[in-house]
């Protein structure tokens, strides 16, 4: 027995669910967003709203749930966060159209009107206002590879040129909401959605970069690879794809190579903590530490500066001299930040408006912002200032106009819901100023019938009110209606409820309806000029975003000059040759951590250089040493993002690479061990670790047997020594690798101080020249709280092994004669086995029986020849 037909509605939601793919569907109905089948029943268990039935398909009742379509963005913002697409489909007609389309049983047209997805949100309630929202799309072509990445809530566009190797860090340094690929694209890996192939076509991406920016080359931007183009295209269509034809604003794409920051892989990232820290959020990381910004633009900015630094000493210089300007005129920065403090976050307004989701208090967002702009400049404009603080002040003018418009046009404070008016300013239109008064008259007549009525009726409690179905009615209680129920009350019954009866009558008709008609002209008016205010602002799109981006980088400026001064931070000084001078350096964010226990935190200098270019660091655990290697790496990090740092002083040649394998853990999803995980990265370091480069190392080989460990450390620690040549700082617990600084003549060793006292270990701290005493393995074991039997029957162990150590040489025997890394070179050729090698490269299935022929025969002359 066949089911039965659908119903028009729910035929109707079928078909736009088979349009939203792997999207959950946003089915308005009335007041409600509805969700039915699997969608409810995800939606419910997210949102822990009930799950109710209705109706029937296939012979089964068809789940459903909903949400108000008012409170939508709060259950959106859920739903995304829960990693979730919401396709939104809205009624594009009203019942009156519909029923003069169709009839009275006519059923409203509805379309999908917008996908909200993670990477192309731009309402306020959906972002984090500190955090930039990235959408990225890697394209290649020809071989090479490149990142389009837009944050459609500010319009920023920027396409990175990378090589292939360098595709993930750079993905990890956006972070992105989402990651788009073509299909079968080698970067799948790293993606989050898969789009056809044919949107990352290089020749169709050019195409939707003219159209996009009404031009008909694109060389006033910029010289564009084929990858750059695919990769744009690719973004392009994706975007386009969910804004469902009409594209977000973007600026135009700024174009970048991954030259031009210093290179730092996802583990090293991960690894420093630098935006995000070890449990996944803000706080705990380097950019939680350093950020004092006072707007979200700033926050975002900063987030950037300190997720890339820089690699062109002139940029960094310049934004140096920012932050020195605010740091040695403390009253300015005061002040500047008090004014940037009470501006609003133009940038993403100006989204939300160009994005065709603005509303008026938007509007009046930009107005504030740009005129506190201007006066901000006007307030800097002084001789003497910094070349980048003059390029910057430019920017903040020259909206005089467009301020002016919106001074006059917007009331003081603008609401968020344009639907019930209220916005414009009375005398910026003398035709809505009329339509208003004749609102208000009418209103006053109600209010004046009101009385008569009850004058005339002798109820007191009685009332004119008004809804959405009867308009404006008369309301009396119930026990008091049988008098205006009779024929010549000159009162017509409208309604009869619990409690109440409504009424109308020919006076408040005539009067309800001026007041209506006036209403509705009004908010019709007040619709025209919102619409002709947004389109004067987007006309100023790209000037409105340059300000923005002016506001941000002074309060990156005025913020880092605050973190400066609160720590006691230096200025780095840059120089060209690879060295590393850091003077009472410290780890701000574990500082700040100590600080708050009531604790000092121990600062210490680390001197790198050609002739001591790699430090061995020893001593005990706890001692400090992951916390001093990690504390160089964010100073190099910091000093090139433009900033302070925490130090007395700091001379650093620019670091073009930085590494760190500090702490692993085992990655169960692509299986690999914590031992595993630790070779990939250390593997990596030595394969692109340059002579400019930064490295540290902690316990490199701890994760296998003791020789294989010792070994592996030897061999690292020998090839940044001789091959990588670059600054590095080296911590283990293999003593036997202090034996190294015999042979590596830029090699010098160092360890962090530790002393017992009455049987206690007093950590103290503190890197010293020379390599450690002893390990007090014992002495850590003991102040974690092992077993006073345990760490007695350890000693006891500890003393029979070296005894034996003194006797046989222990794991050091032998290596006194091993040839050094450099002389190692002539390696030992391995025995080929021919025979096996070529077996090995056969695919049978593919060979004609005349090539079978011909291989065996070849097979038989290499078996010969090895015989």
């Amino acid at each position: 027995m066949s089911s039965a037909a659908p119903t028009p509605m729910m035929a109707q939601y079928l078909a736009l669910k088979a349009e939203a793919e792997d999207c959950l569907l946003f089915y308005r109905m009335g007041d409600f967003f509805e969700l039915f089948f699997d969608d409810a029943k995800i939606a419910s268990a997210v949102l822990d709203i009930a799950l109710t039935a209705r109706g029937e398909h296939d012979g089964e009742r068809i789940p459903m749930c909903g949400v108000p379509a008012h409170a939508m963005e709060g259950y959106l913002a859920r739903l995304i966060k829960a990693g979730h697409r919401v396709a939104i489909a809205n009624q594009t007609e009203t019942p009156e159209e519909a029923r003069k389309r169709m009839g009275s049983k006519a059923l409203v047209n509805r379309a999908i009107i917008r996908v909200v997805t993670a990477g192309t949100l731009t309402e306020e309630a959906l972002l984090d206002s500190r955090a930039a929202n990235w959408c990225a799309a890697i394209g290649e072509a020809g071989g090479s590879v490149a990142i389009a990445c837009a944050d459609i809530s500010t319009g920023r566009f920027e396409i990175i040129e990378a090589s292939a190797d360098r595709a993930a860090a750079e993905i990890a340094r956006l972070s992105p909401a989402e990651t788009v690929v073509g299909d079968g694209s080698a970067f799948d890996a790293l993606a989050t959605v898969t789009r056809p192939r044919i949107d990352f076509d290089s020749a169709g991406g050019e195409a939707r970069l003219k159209r996009l920016f009404g031009v008909a080359t694109l060389d006033g931007f910029g010289q564009f690879s084929r990858a750059a183009l695919a990769a744009a295209g690719g973004l392009a269509a994706y975007l386009e794809h969910t804004a469902k034809g009409a594209l977000p604003f973007l600026r135009p794409p700024r174009v970048t190579r991954t030259e031009a920051a210093m290179a730092i892989d996802a583990a090293t990232r991960e690894s420093l903590e630098l935006t995000i820290s070890s449990a996944g959020t803000r706080r705990g990381s380097l950019l939680d530490s350093v950020d004092r910004t006072v707007t979200g633009a700033g926050a975002r900015l900063l987030g950037s500066d300190i997720a890339a630094p820089l690699m062109d000493r002139p940029s960094v210089e310049a934004r140096l001299d920012l932050v020195t300007h605010f740091h040695d005129d403390a009253g300015l920065r005061d002040r500047v930040r008090g004014a940037l403090r009470a501006m609003p976050d133009i940038g993403r307004a100006l989204g939300r408006l160009a994005a065709g989701r603005g509303s008026p208090r938007d509007l009046g967002q930009l107005r504030d912002g740009l005129d506190g702009a201007w006066r901000l400049a006007e307030r800097l404009e002084a001789t003497g200032i910094p070349p980048l603080l003059a390029d910057l002040l430019p920017q903040m003018r020259g909206h005089g106009a467009l301020i002016d418009l919106l001074g006059r046009a917007l009331v003081p404070e603008p609401p968020v819901d344009a639907a019930n008016g209220g916005y414009i300013a009375e005398g910026y239109d003398a035709a809505l100023d009329d339509l208003r008064d004749a609102g208000a008259g009418g209103r006053r007549a109600i209010a004046a019938l009101e009385a008569e009525y009850r004058t005339r009726t002798g109820i007191g409690s009685l009332k004119i009110r008004h809804n959405g179905v009867l308009g404006y009615h008369i309301e009396v209680p119930a026990r008091n209606a049988d008098p205006l129920m009779a024929q010549d009350s000159g009162f017509t019954h409208r309604q009869t409820l619990a409690g109440v009866v409504r009424f109308n009558a020919p006076e408040l008709h005539d009067v309800a309806v001026k007041v209506t008609q006036a209403g509705a002209h009004a908010l019709a008016a007040e619709a025209a000029h919102l619409e002709d205010l947004t389109t004067r602002a987007l006309d100023a799109r790209e000037a409105i975003a340059r300000t923005a981006d002016a506001l941000a980088r002074i309060d990156v400026s005025a913020g880092l000059a605050e973190r400066a001064t609160e720590g006691g931070w230096a200025r780095p000084h840059l120089v060209e040759h690879a060295c590393f001078e850091i003077e009472a350096g410290r780890h701000p964010v574990v500082e700040e951590a100590v600080a708050k226990s009531g604790g000092r935190f121990v600062a210490n200098d680390c001197s790198l250089s050609e002739s001591s270019r790699l430090w061995l660091v020893t001593g005990p655990n706890m001692g400090g040493k992951s916390t001093f290697l990690r504390q160089n790496a964010l100073i190099a990090v910091l000093a090139q993002a433009g900033s302070y740092v925490p130090a007395a002083r700091a001379t650093l040649g620019l670091v073009d690479r930085l590494f760190s394998r500090v702490g692993a853990s085992d990655n169960l999803a692509r299986g690999r061990s914590t031992f595993m995980v630790e070779m990939v990265e250390t593997a990596a370091i030595l394969a692109q670790a340059t002579p400019r480069s930064f490295v540290i190392l902690d316990e490199v080989g701890r994760g296998t047997s003791t020789y294989d460990g010792l070994a592996i450390a030897w061999a690292v620690v020998e090839a940044i020594h001789e091959d990588n040549r670059c600054r590095c700082l080296f911590a283990t617990h293999y003593h036997e690798l202090t034996r190294l600084a015999e042979r590596c003549d830029a090699l010098t060793l160092h360890h962090v101080r530790a002393r017992e006292w009455k049987g206690d270990l007093v950590l103290l701290h503190e890197v010293a020249e020379g390599p450690a005493d002893r390990s007090y393995g014992l002495a850590v074991a003991r102040l974690a709280g092992l077993p006073p039997v345990t760490i007695k029957r350890a000693k006891s162990v500890l003393d029979k092994l070296e005894a034996g150590r003194a006797a046989t040489g222990g794991l050091a025997a032998g290596l006194d004669d091993l040839p050094l890394f450099a002389a190692a070179a002539i390696e030992e050729e391995e025995a080929v086995d021919a025979l096996r090698s070529e077996l090995g490269t056969l695919d049978i299935d593919s060979l004609s029986p005349r090539e079978a022929l011909e291989m065996l025969y070849r097979l038989k002359g290499l078996a010969a020849e090895g015989a």
